[in-house]
């Protein structure tokens, strides 16, 4: 059985994942790439951080983007939510303040997945340089869709 999820289905997925794929786009062309993200569900949106590169450049530039995660187990059971927003970066106390957020809230979903609890992000998330300061961004959502896959034997 396939059908669509319904919109707390959805947030349901974001909430229990922390690795999504975004999709951007640069000079025409759309580029995906994995991110850590965290599902704030208060504000109804996703926070991330990046250090300085293209694709923090290229979404500056245009700020709709694409966030999907996934849940496969098998090639018949499987989930999947796409969220269509726009790139919105952080700055001074913001920044701080949702860096943290972020933090918390992917070592309660790893918690939460696996029973563990991370002490760093670098042990769930990309690290950054010591002398570079992480970009904090959040995407605002537009559009929240999903499917589902089950298949009953």
């Amino acid at each position: 059985m396939r059908r669509n999820l319904d919109n707390k289905e959805c947030e349901v997925l974001l909430e229990q994942n922390y690795i999504g794929r975004l999709a951007y786009i640069s000079g025409g062309c759309p580029y995906i790439v994995p991110i850590t993200y965290f599902y704030d569900s208060e504000t109804n949106t996703i926070t991330s951080y990046s250090s300085e590169g293209h694709k923090i450049q290229e979404m500056r530039k245009n700020t709709a983007v694409c966030l999907s995660i996934d849940e496969i187990a098998s090639i018949s059971n499987w989930k999947s939510v796409l969220v269509q927003g726009n790139f919105e970066e952080l700055s001074r106390i913001d920044a701080k303040h949702m860096l943290h957020k972020f933090s918390e809230g992917v070592k309660k979903v790893i918690f939460d997945n696996f029973g563990e609890y991370p002490k760093y992000i670098s042990e769930f998330s990309a690290k950054i340089d010591a002398e570079d300061a992480p970009i904090v961004f959040r995407i605002h959502m537009n559009e929240l869709t999903g499917k589902i896959r089950i298949t009953d034997n």
